[in-house]
């Protein structure tokens, strides 16, 4: 397994497992055959509703837990949001069973952004969270935020993958020390991923599937990536990109299926800040 180091010198596998929409009741199940497929990166959060359930897998797996790296988020909280975080970030470790996180993730850039970063600064000063970061941040953002706080996130995690490339926001962090961290590689199989002519044609040539190729061009690129299956066959596949590079020509063919825009939707839609700044997730 790669590693990439942090801001702060924490070392972070390159390829980890994501349970973003796997079900509660199927979460234990997928997550203790991912750690058995070789996974050491475990990607939740407490709007996901599973973290109880990543706990028990890894309580159960017999893995030191030295070996494992563990990312949860922070959901919007309502004022004070620096005693709520507090509180939201205990609630999260208790039910991982742990007495820290690898990383701590601001889960999206609204409500009192400012209050909710001071107290995750709190915890990791106190050492329960080994990093923290932001997820969803757009430059502007993320760049406020570092300009006016003492912690420069150690991680931002966006939504990347061959058809929303986020190259100027890579750009952007690699200036400022925070590493880009994929959410949606797959962009959830949308515009044909699996199938697509200039992917397959690519796998063909090292005898990998289009999936592979798009973990193999993330990495590539420097950025971590979390794919998400419930099928142990998937999970080893998606574990096997390591034994083959993509050429410089490879890179660019990929590079030229950038549209520019989500597939998903946009975090500075008003709309959806209304949606995602006003929902609450009970901790």
């Amino acid at each position: 397994m790669q590693s990439v180091t942090l801001n702060n010198g924490v070392e972070m596998p390159i390829l980890g497992f994501g349970v973003y929409q796997i079900p509660a009741d199927q979460t234990e199940q997928a997550v203790t055959d991912a750690l058995a497929a070789g996974y050491r990166l475990l990607d939740t959060a407490a709007a996901y509703g599973n973290e109880e359930a990543v706990g028990r897998a890894i309580a159960s797996s017999g893995i030191p837990r030295e070996e494992l790296f563990v990312t949860t988020k922070l959901w919007v909280q309502d004022a004070p949001a620096q005693d709520n975080t507090r509180r939201a970030f205990e609630t999260s470790l208790t039910k991982l069973g742990l007495d820290h996180l690898d990383l701590y993730l601001m889960h999206q850039p609204f409500g009192d952004v400012y209050g909710q970063w001071r107290a995750m600064e709190a915890v990791n000063r106190e050492g329960l969270a080994k990093a923290i970061g932001v997820a969803n941040f757009y430059p502007d953002r993320l760049l406020d935020l570092i300009l006016h706080n003492e912690v420069t996130p150690a991680v931002n995690q966006i939504e990347t993958h061959p058809f929303f490339q986020r190259t100027a926001d890579q750009d952007l962090m690699r200036e400022h020390g925070v590493q880009h961290q994929s959410w949606g590689g797959f962009a959830e199989g949308r515009n044909n991923l699996f199938t697509d002519p200039v992917l397959s044609e690519i796998g063909g040539a090292h005898d990998k599937s289009a999936a592979q190729v798009v973990l193999r061009w993330l990495i590539q690129r420097g950025i971590v990536t979390i794919p998400k299956s419930v099928n142990p066959g998937r999970m080893a596949q998606n574990f096997d990109v390591f034994d083959f590079e993509l050429s410089d020509g490879e890179m660019a063919g990929i590079a030229a299926l950038g549209t520019g825009s989500s597939v998903f939707f946009d975090h500075r839609d008003p709309e959806m800040v209304s949606r995602l700044g006003t929902h609450r997730v009970g901790n």
